[in-house]
């Protein structure tokens, strides 16, 4: 059996993304996503701050758009990495690797309405355009669709 790392978070952008190149050009963003965690009935709800960091253009879209506050669904994979401390210690740190970004604040912060959930490119049609080409808005049994 090959096993599946995919991570899926919602939340709000944390603090300003950091942009970065590395020494070979390759550019790099890194930011902390705060996401709700469900509280116990009674208590009050808490935040996790999840680090995330993307890598070529999708790094450059994030730190060109994204901001303190911003709505956003990040998807990508949970990667672990060692590294050595100021002190001399190993350390190990665990982040998201993003591989999709979608932005579902508008410009002014506030969350999308959407009536798909999809924040591609798709528009529903608005109800009443769909008998605009005078079809009978009742139905009956002889007229169900299915």
């Amino acid at each position: 059996m090959s096993s599946l790392n995919r991570v899926i978070l919602i939340g709000r952008v944390a603090c300003d993304v950091e942009q970065k190149a590395t020494a070979n050009g390759v550019s790099y963003a890194r930011f902390r996503l705060a996401v709700d965690r469900r509280a116990r009935k009674g208590s009050e709800s808490t935040a996790d701050f999840i680090p995330i960091v993307a890598w070529d253009r999708l790094a450059e879209i994030c730190g060109q758009y994204l901001t303190k506050g911003k709505l956003v669904a990040i998807e990508g994979r949970l990667q672990t990495r060692t590294y050595e401390a100021a002190d001399g210690s190993k350390r190990s740190a665990f982040e998201v690797v993003a591989d999709d970004m979608r932005m579902l604040s508008t410009r002014d912060g506030g969350a999308r309405a959407s009536n798909d959930g999809y924040s591609g490119g798709y528009n529903a049609p608005a109800p009443q355009d769909i008998y605009a080409d005078g079809g009978d808005d009742t139905l009956d049994a002889d007229n169900i669709p299915f």
